[in-house]
């Protein structure tokens, strides 16, 4: 993942998930939460329960005496300012070029305020297209408006 340090776990949880021939879609049916919940837990950027930790590391034949780690409340944000892995660089690239049209968009609609990162689902579909496969990102946040005092 280019230069983004990967914690030991993940390593670890990666490894046991390819070893067991496993994807985060059929991991959805362990714990039930969503493949990118999951993920990001991989990459402990999510907090897990107990019980979800327990289920995962079963389902991964890995040791249960990981699950204080992956109940850890984690630390959020990877790597540098400006990763140069390409897929994650994109969505930078993105934000750069449509950041502000989109931020000009939400407010026109809701006013001065700023979509949730807590209040938020991520989902990604493949998306097929004869022209080639297509990926398409929801993004699904509450809208916070800005307080005045």
């Amino acid at each position: 993942m280019s230069n983004i340090e990967i914690p030991v776990i993940t390593q670890q949880l990666l490894a046991a998930k390819q070893a067991k021939g496993l994807s985060f879609t059929d991991l959805e049916q362990v714990l039930g939460q969503d493949e990118v919940w999951i993920a990001s837990l991989f990459y402990r950027q999510s907090a897990a329960s107990e019980d979800e930790a327990q289920k995962l590391l079963q389902a991964l034949d890995l040791p249960l005496d990981l699950t204080p780690e992956l109940t850890a409340y984690p630390t959020k944000g990877l790597g540098p300012i400006v990763p140069t892995d390409p897929l994650i660089y994109r969505f930078y690239e993105i934000m750069q070029v449509y950041g502000m049209p989109i931020k000009e968009i939400i407010q026109e609609k809701f006013g001065d305020g700023i979509m949730s990162a807590i209040d938020f689902t991520l989902d990604i579909e493949k998306v097929t297209d004869p022209k080639g496969d297509r990926v398409k990102v929801t993004m699904n946040g509450k809208f916070l408006p800005y307080k005045k005092w």
